[in-house]
């Protein structure tokens, strides 16, 4: 058992590397470096019309610290920014950004599905419009279930701090945004690679595993491009004062790197899954052809 599973990986690990996935890492990359800033933009000028733009702050400083530090300091300056912006400048920068982070979302989901497709080896590749439809409703679900997750992450901490109500009380893990990001990482992965990296549905065992092992690898990048630019490499002395974006954009191409691993890894498995079902089915077929037919009377 131990050798399949170390040859699985080295096998995800060949479809990773052996391929040209590293054009589809920079496109993926460049396209949410251009759609995350817009989308601040949004989050901004809506807590500007609903409520008060501080809070829209304080729930990116939440999201900030899953970012190692130079990226975070981008994101920071930027929500700074905005927060004390007017609100009418904020309210028309919100519509542009709208129209902008819309296109390069979409193209980012187009870049990332196209790469898993990719790795996948998919001999049955989607039509234009069906690809273009499955990007955009990839984004939107995503969109959505990130916004229903903050909701509920954001109401227990306030819940918690105004009012006093812990009913976990001494599960401190629960309030934390690690293990929301960890969930929601592992659930959303498992969901596009079940059913965005293929035509058909991949099976959900390797589904599963390459979101938990994808998730898991995008939170262990945040920890490593932080300890690298902290203990290893003062990337300041090299490249001044854009050694923030190098930051941000070494961090988006890791994650977007343990993305793919993640659908390397379901796919090799999945082919893992399905070579021991083959395997067993033949044992099956021999042993009713090595039966021998019941014959009455008995032949002496």
């Amino acid at each position: 058992m131990f050798r399949v599973v170390i040859r699985t990986l080295l096998r995800a690990l060949v479809r990773l590397w052996g391929r040209d996935v590293m054009l589809f890492t920079g496109g993926v990359s460049f396209f949410v470096m251009l759609a995350i800033f817009p989308a601040l933009a949004i989050l901004v000028g809506l807590f500007s019309l609903l409520a008060d733009p501080a809070q829209a702050a304080q729930e990116g400083e939440a999201l900030a610290r899953l970012m190692p530090i130079g990226a975070r300091e981008i994101f920071q300056n930027e929500l700074l920014r905005l927060t004390t912006t007017p609100h009418t400048a904020i309210s028309f920068q919100s519509g542009v950004a709208f129209v902008i982070g819309a296109y390069a979302a979409h193209r980012g989901f187009k870049a990332l599905l196209a790469g898993l497709s990719f790795i996948h080896d998919e001999d049955k590749p989607r039509g234009f419009v069906g690809f273009n439809v499955l990007a955009l409703v990839v984004l939107i679900l995503t969109f959505s279930a990130l916004g229903i997750i903050s909701a509920v992450f954001f109401g227990l901490r306030v819940m918690g701090v105004a009012f006093e109500l812990r009913p976990l009380r001494g599960v401190s893990w629960l309030y934390s945004e690690w293990t929301w990001a960890s969930a929601a990482l592992s659930v959303g992965l498992a969901f596009i690679y079940r059913y965005a990296m293929s035509s058909r549905a991949v099976d959900w065992r390797a589904s599963i595993l390459g979101g938990m092992v994808a998730a898991t690898l995008c939170l262990g990048a945040s920890w490593a491009i932080a300890f690298y630019v902290e203990q290893v490499a003062h990337l300041g002395a090299t490249y001044g004062s854009i050694a923030t974006v190098v930051v941000f954009l070494i961090w988006l191409s890791w994650n977007v790197n343990a993305i793919f691993f993640g659908g390397a890894l379901a796919t090799e498995v999945e082919q893992a899954l399905e070579a021991m079902a083959i395997h067993r089915r033949p044992l099956l077929l021999g042993d009713l052809r090595d039966s021998r037919p019941l014959v009455w009377p008995p032949e002496k």
